[in-house]
């Protein structure tokens, strides 16, 4: 009797060969501009929810990292604007041109201390460059730290278009 195992994990090596080659191939795009969503929190919430329904929260500090990974060429960064949960504008944290050097890096810093985004904040950064380079890669750290804990995670920008 044939066993088809031998077919199935040369059909899932192949596939999971494909789809690297793609995913590969989606992250080294170029471009000389994008707007970039990125998800932020001022807090998040936790635990059982108190009598009024309300759950804790802890704030949190937002660390926002904007690198350029082109080994060539600079990009500028236009704006990169604050919304809070209801998707109104609390900061522009780049009012004039700012020019991000090959490989460098611009830092957003949000203090633990400053709740008025929200839990469903985010900023919206806009770049350009003068003919295309690697995208940027965007994240934010959030941060906690205390003596007794630490919480800390990150989301990650993805492009958006923008009419």
């Amino acid at each position: 009797m044939l066993s088809i195992f031998p077919f199935r994990l040369v059909l899932a090596a192949t596939m999971g060969l494909v789809f690297s080659l793609a995913h590969a191939g989606a992250d080294n795009l170029l471009s000389a501009g994008q707007s970039i969503y990125l998800p932020v929190y001022s807090h998040v919430y936790h635990g059982e929810s108190d009598r009024q329904g309300k759950p804790s929260e802890t704030l949190v500090s937002v660390h926002v990292s904007i690198r350029n990974t082109d080994p060539d060429k600079a990009m500028r960064l236009v704006s990169a604007k604050y919304y809070d949960t209801r998707g109104r504008l609390v900061k522009n944290y780049v009012t004039t041109v700012i020019v991000v050097p090959p490989l460098g890096t611009y830092e957003i810093f949000v203090p633990r201390s400053d709740a008025a985004g929200g839990s469903g904040a985010n900023f919206l950064i806009a770049w350009l460059a003068d003919e295309p380079i690697n995208t940027p890669v965007i994240e934010a750290l959030h941060a906690d730290i205390r003596e007794s804990r630490t919480l800390m995670f990150t989301t990650t920008g993805t492009p958006i278009r923008t009419r």
